[in-house]
């Protein structure tokens, strides 16, 4: 999800790198779990968060979306999955009742980074400090890498600057594109494509997601969309 600010408004004003220190930690976020509830469709899954889910709790999108714990929205043009808020405090629906997340080897992306934010500009990026978002008190500074607790990170920076990249050009393709069954052709070939086909969990995602992104590229040239 784009945030359509400047980040003189949001961040601490400075960029960061994954080998850089943020003041970041918030030490496990005992007692607290305000960014776990009413974040509307914010928690937006990448196909890696899928491969993860389906990896941890053994379900993929189909099931996700099957028994109510994520749903599709427009993002920009483009159909994209999010993590549901449900009951009166609009709760993550992995939240359990101690207020802790039951997912929490598996969470998606978006919840690894929190507060931090990710600052794109020419096919690369870097990360920024949401100075007004997470409201825990005595945080420390914490290597930025260590924060996102994502394994092989070089080759998942490689992946998001593809994905990115990839949304970007469909983004810009839908909104240029006038006839509506084509846009919703592209959506739902996407979909198909990185989202509701399983992916093997015992092989490696990142040789996963290069096939797809091809078989995709082929696809959409075939039929005359890109």
């Amino acid at each position: 999800m784009k945030l359509h600010v400047s980040l003189e408004e949001i961040s601490d004003g400075r960029l960061y790198k994954s080998n850089d220190m943020v003041k970041a930690d918030s030490h496990g976020c005992k007692g607290c779990y305000k960014c776990c509830i009413d974040m509307g469709k914010s928690v937006i899954l990448d196909p890696y968060d899928v491969y993860r889910l389906q990896q941890g709790i053994g379900k993929g999108l189909p099931g996700l979306l099957d028994e109510g714990l994520a749903e599709l929205n427009v993002v920009d043009g483009v159909i994209l999955p999010n993590i549901k808020m449900t009951g009166r405090e609009k709760r993550c629906v992995f939240l359990n009742t101690d207020g802790r997340c039951s997912i929490h080897e598996a969470r998606p992306g978006v919840c690894r980074l929190f507060p931090l934010g990710r600052y794109y500009e020419n096919g690369d990026f870097l990360y920024f400090f949401q100075v007004n978002e997470c409201g825990a008190s005595g945080r420390s500074k914490v290597k930025v890498s260590k924060w996102i607790d994502t394994p092989d990170q070089g080759r998942n920076h490689d992946f998001i600057c593809k994905w990115h990249a990839l949304l970007d050009h469909l983004e810009k393709t839908v909104a240029g594109e006038e006839d509506s069954d084509r846009s919703k052709r592209l959506n739902l070939l996407m979909l198909e494509t990185f989202y509701m086909q399983p992916y093997e969990t015992e092989k490696d995602f990142y040789g996963q997601f290069e096939d797809r992104l091809s078989d995709f590229r082929i696809k959409i040239a075939d039929i005359g969309i890109i």
